[in-house]
């Protein structure tokens, strides 16, 4: 049994971030959910000083590397991953973002977006405007999560500067699925949205922003482009689309 001290912070740490729906007790684990993300949750302290949270989203497991060590010794049934840490500050650090990661993978933005869409109109060119608005809204508000409210490459964290990027654009996705991809965008400060939307900038494999030849070293200084810092978080999902943005938009040779 959990320590009632314990069991009050634990409590506290899913509650704080996202899970406003607490169950029955699995063994030592206490279960979580949430009104606002599909993740179930389970918390719980062992003897040798870790707290561990166990996830039933294996997309949403995977996807925390650098938070915690993996935890594999008796897991709730439906647990899919667990990660331990080394104190509160840490488990609320890991919650908050399992909730953040599990609104967007793997395919909750396509899903929020039928719901919403699904007794809209869409046959005049201003419906599907409208239907394109809320798309655009979703997948914003997705990148929001994903990207924890920082520009992927500067760190800026002030969400109302920061813009949506589609790596691949809306116009050139063929289906909702891969518009609404998360790991088809990026958030980025407004100068670097303008500059990668417009094919000036791209970001290799190794999460190194690329320049294209055509700008200029004064344009290069005007928009702080000589030590530019890697992009953070860059996942495998996203190379895909990275090929994509490189091959189709990046501007290569002077003159384009």
């Amino acid at each position: 049994m959990i320590h009632p001290a314990i069991a009050i912070r634990l409590e506290k740490a899913a509650v704080d971030n996202g899970f406003d729906q607490q169950f029955v007790s699995s063994g030592d684990w206490m279960a979580f959910a949430s009104t606002q993300a599909p993740l179930h949750l389970w918390l719980t302290h062992r003897e040798e000083g870790v707290f561990v949270a166990a996830f039933s989203q294996q997309d949403v497991a995977r996807a925390l590397p650098d938070l915690g060590a993996i935890y594999t010794t008796a897991l709730p049934p439906d647990a899919r991953g667990a990660r331990a840490v080394a104190d509160i500050p840490a488990l609320h650090h890991l919650v908050r973002r399992a909730f953040q990661l599990s609104r967007t993978l793997p395919d909750e933005l396509l899903h929020t977006f039928e719901r919403i869409t699904a007794t809209l109109p869409r046959t005049t060119e201003t419906e599907r405007v409208v239907i394109q608005r809320v798309g655009q809204d979703v997948f914003r508000k997705g990148l929001i999560d994903y990207w924890e409210g920082r520009c992927a490459i500067t760190g800026l964290a002030r969400t109302e500067l920061l813009r949506a990027s589609h790596i691949k654009p809306w116009a050139a996705c063929e289906t909702d699925a891969e518009r609404l991809d998360i790991f088809n965008g990026l958030l980025l400060a407004p100068h670097l949205d303008a500059l990668f939307d417009a094919g000036f900038i791209t970001v290799g494999e190794d999460g190194a922003v690329l320049i294209s030849p055509t700008l200029t070293d004064a344009d290069c200084r005007i928009f702080n482009l000589i030590e530019v810092p890697r992009l953070r978080g860059l996942a495998d999902q996203h190379k895909l689309f990275l090929q994509w943005h490189h091959q189709r938009l990046f501007r290569k040779e002077t003159g384009q």
